[in-house]
C-alpha cells in the first residue's frame, strides 16, 4: 500500500513537471520564431554584401563588417527622413496623449449623454480597416491644403492612434478608485488639484506604456506616409522600402538602414521599461 501511495505521488509531481516544460518549450518556440527576423536582419547588416546574395547563405556571418551602414547613409539621405519620423511620431504622441486622457477622463469619471455611444463609436474607429481610408483621407487633406505636409500626416496618424489611446487609458482611469478624489476633495482640493495631486501620478505609468505603443504605430506606419508625402518629405519608413541604386536593391546596406531604424525604438526602450512594467500590470481592463 505505501509502495502504491508512493508510485501514485511520484506520477502525480512529474505531470506539473511536464507541463510546466512543455510551456517552457512553448515559449521558447515563440521567442525563436518572433526572433529570428531580427537576428537575420542583424546578421545581413553586418555580413560582406557578397554573403547576402550567396544562393546558399550561412546561419552565422561568415565575416564582419561595418561598411554597409556607411553605404546606407552615402547611398541617400538619412538624417532627413528620420528627422521628419521623429518630428511627426512625437507630436502624434504629444497631442494623443493629452488630448486623449482629457477625453478617457470625461469617459471615466463623468455621467453624460450619449457616454455609451461614445465608446462604442471609439471601438468602431479601430475595427476600420486602414486601406479603406486612404481615398477619404487624400481628398479631405486636399481640400484642406494639407497635402504633402508633416502636419496633414500627423492629423491623418491621430486618427487612428487617438482612438487607442482614449481606451487605453480609460482602462488605467478606471482602476483608479473615485474614492481618493473624493478625499483629496474634502481636504481641500479642487477637482482639477485633486486629478494633478491624486490621479496623475497614478496615471503616469499607463500613460508611458500608452505613448510608446503610440510611437512605435506613428514610427512603423508606412502606408500612409508612402500616399501622402512627396519623396523629398518622405519619412524613414518610405526611404527604406525606396532602398534602390543603380545597381538594383542592395539588401546589406538596406538591412543596415534597418537596423539604425529600430535603433530608437530599442532606446526608447530602454529609458522607460521600468514605467512600461508598472503601465502594463496596473492597466488591466475593468468596468
Amino acid at each position: 500500500m505505501t509502495v502504491m501511495n508512493a508510485v501514485a505521488t511520484t506520477g502525480a509531481g512529474s505531470r506539473p513537471r511536464r507541463s510546466k516544460l512543455g510551456w517552457n518549450l512553448l515559449g521558447l518556440l515563440v521567442f525563436l520564431t518572433a526572433g529570428f527576423p531580427v537576428y537575420w536582419m542583424l546578421n545581413t547588416a553586418v555580413k560582406p554584401a557578397k554573403d547576402t546574395i550567396d544562393p546558399d547563405p550561412s546561419l552565422f556571418p561568415t565575416g564582419f563588417t561595418l561598411d554597409n551602414f556607411r553605404r546606407a547613409l552615402d547611398i541617400a539621405d538619412f538624417w532627413g527622413p528620420v528627422g521628419r519620423s521623429l518630428i511627426v511620431s512625437l507630436s502624434v504622441v504629444a497631442i494623443g496623449i493629452v488630448v486623449g486622457m482629457l477625453a478617457a477622463l470625461a469617459i471615466s469619471r463623468f455621467a453624460f449623454r450619449g457616454r455609451k455611444i461614445v465608446i462604442v463609436g471609439i471601438l468602431a474607429v479601430q475595427m476600420v480597416p486602414l486601406v479603406a481610408m486612404i481615398i477619404p483621407i487624400f481628398l479631405l487633406l486636399n481640400d484642406l491644403e494639407q497635402y504633402d505636409k508633416l502636419s496633414g500626416l500627423i492629423i491623418t496618424y491621430l486618427t487612428f492612434i487617438l482612438p487607442f489611446t482614449v481606451w487605453t487609458l480609460r482602462g488605467f482611469i478606471v482602476n483608479i478608485p473615485k474614492e481618493l478624489e473624493e478625499a483629496a476633495m474634502v481636504d481641500g482640493c479642487s477637482r482639477t488639484g485633486a486629478f494633478v495631486r491624486v490621479v496623475f501620478p497614478l496615471l503616469a505609468p499607463g500613460m508611458v506604456a500608452t505613448s510608446v505603443y503610440g510611437f512605435i504605430q506613428a514610427w512603423n506606419e508606412y502606408l500612409y506616409a508612402l500616399m501622402l508625402l512627396s519623396q523629398q518629405h518622405q519619412t524613414a519608413t518610405v526611404w527604406l522600402g525606396n532602398f534602390t541604386t543603380k545597381h538594383g536593391t542592395e539588401y546589406a546596406p538596406m538591412m543596415a538602414g534597418a537596423t539604425m531604424m529600430a535603433l530608437p525604438i530599442v532606446a526608447l526602450f530602454l529609458l522607460v521599461q521600468r514605467k512600461m512594467a508598472a503601465g502594463l500590470t496596473a492597466g488591466a481592463v475593468k468596468g
